[in-house]
């Protein structure tokens, strides 16, 4: 009985769930869709496609090892794929496919149709748990609804893991070999820009390259993770996000990993280990969120009290903050970075977002569809989570008159200006105190390539303020 492997964000042969069942059931190939149209609609990166495709190609390579070739096949769109799903299966005489489940109001119409043609026809479909370590709709209240709060998600999460935690999967045997030649792997895709190498070496791709930065990470900073990770001139992050949203390691691998640092305890023993077990939670909690409140998926705010607010319709501002020209050190540095390297330092997100959607009052989606757009590590349910915390028109999210300060967050974080001497070489002469805020400095307009800061920080935060003590129904803090 032939078993057909549908890869999507799940690029590895190492505790692979679909892939584990599919060659336990019978011979299997593996299958690519490759759907640039549908990438574009969902605002993915030039860097994200070009990061999956080498991962592909690598991906090739490993299920080589097992025998399972790959095979590519292209549509524009999703509504495409069900058709070519099944005509694949017709071809190949498939029996079962299975695919590890992904979240998304799109995905799960698209696997939906999938499952429903392949079963009229009378061809099985497997959805694996995969991507999370608790299959959304598990982890409920007490009334049975999706938890909106995330210490109270965290808690019952815990609760769980004492119990029972997720075990990984050893890679399969090689199964025996097959006639069926795999295909040549994309080195690139139309509508989307070629990346640099430069970029590249950044984000090596495969699955030994992202386990090697996992065990790094686990060995020399991990412990210290608490008092680096807001700092982003230190390499006190573990930089996993790309290669956790292309699926090319397991959140069960970095699970694993981060307990065996810290003598399997959860929440106590190293808080650096704790605190970073936490960071995987909160990408556990939004995509929780994603399915039991799809409406975030629709670009709709979770508060929906918040969709009244007046948002200012501000593009030269907002061209400027995309720009990295906003006369705010912090801020441009971090967008810099961004626009350099497809990634963005985790505290500065916040610090960016916070910038745009208080400081210049302008919608949340506008950051969003930037930040997807250039996004190594573009997750619709992180990317989107963050943004409405940000903005305060999330679940959980900060409260609205709780507004960063970017000067006092430079100062705090980055106190000798070293990250923003990197990203803003035209500063990197001023002194420790003068880099935060150069606007205190006489003469250095008109002689600096730097620019005016655009916004006044204690006007535009009343502004915002104002804005949402002005909406129809009060802020649910929850």
């Amino acid at each position: 009985m032939q078993q057909l492997i549908w890869f999507r964000n799940d690029l590895r042969i190492a505790d692979n769930t679909a892939l584990h069942a599919a060659l336990q059931a019978g011979p299997t190939i593996a299958v690519f869709i490759v759907s640039p149209g549908q990438w574009q609609a969902h605002n993915d990166a030039a860097c994200k496609i070009d990061f999956l495709l080498r991962n592909l190609a690598e991906l090739e390579k490993n299920l080589a090892t097992l025998n399972v070739p790959l095979l590519i096949r292209h549509v524009d769109q999703w509504q495409q794929v069900p058709d070519v799903v099944l005509q694949l299966c017709e071809k190949l005489n498939i029996s079962a496919v299975h695919s590890n489940n992904e979240y998304g109001i799109h995905e799960s119409q698209r696997d939906i149709a999938v499952g429903t043609q392949l079963v009229d026809q009378g061809i099985l479909f497997h959805s694996h748990l995969d991507q999370v370590l608790f299959k959304p709709g598990s982890v409920l209240t007490q009334t049975g609804t999706y938890f909106k709060v995330f210490s109270q998600f965290k808690k019952v999460c815990y609760q769980r893991l004492h119990d029972y935690v997720p075990e990984r999967l050893a890679t399969p045997q090689p199964q025996s070999p097959l006639t069926l030649v795999s295909d040549v792997i994309p080195s690139n895709v139309a509508g989307f820009a070629s990346i640099d190498a430069q970029q590249q070496a950044l984000w090596p791709a495969g699955e030994h390259a992202a386990q090697q930065r996992l065990n790094t990470f686990a060995a020399a900073a991990i412990d210290g993770y608490l008092e680096q990770r807001d700092v982003p001139a230190k390499p006190g992050t573990s930089q996993l996000s790309a290669y956790l949203v292309a699926g090319v390691i397991s959140i069960r691998q970095c699970l694993h990993a981060a307990l065996a640092a810290n003598q399997g305890e959860f929440d106590s023993g190293k808080q650096g280990v704790v605190t970073w077990i936490n960071e995987l939670l909160w990408r556990e909690f939004y995509t929780h969120i994603l399915v039991g409140y799809p409406k975030v998926s629709r670009h709709r705010a979770f508060k929906s009290e918040t969709e009244a607010l007046a948002w200012r319709d501000a593009a030269k501002d907002l061209l400027a903050w995309q720009q990295g020209r906003t006369g705010f050190p912090i801020i441009d540095a971090a967008m810099r970075q961004l626009l350099a390297t497809g990634w963005m330092h985790n505290r500065l997100r916040m610090i960016v977002a916070m910038f745009l959607t208080k400081n210049l009052l302008i919608d949340w989606r506008e950051g969003e569809r930037f930040f997807m757009q250039h996004l190594i590590d573009g997750c619709l349910a992180a990317n989107n989570g963050g943004w409405q915390w940000s903005a305060s028109t999330g679940t959980d999210s900060v409260p609205y008159f709780r507004v960063f300060n970017p000067v006092s967050q430079s100062k705090k974080f980055d106190p000798n200006g070293d990250f923003i001497r990197r990203w803003i070489p035209e500063l990197k002469q001023l002194s420790a105190k003068e880099i935060h805020q150069p606007k205190l400095l006489s003469g250095l307009f008109g002689t600096a390539d730097y620019p005016k800061p655009i916004v006044d920080l204690s006007a535009s935060r009343q502004r915002a303020l104002t804005a949402f003590k002005n909406l129809p129904a009060r802020i649910n803090e929850e």
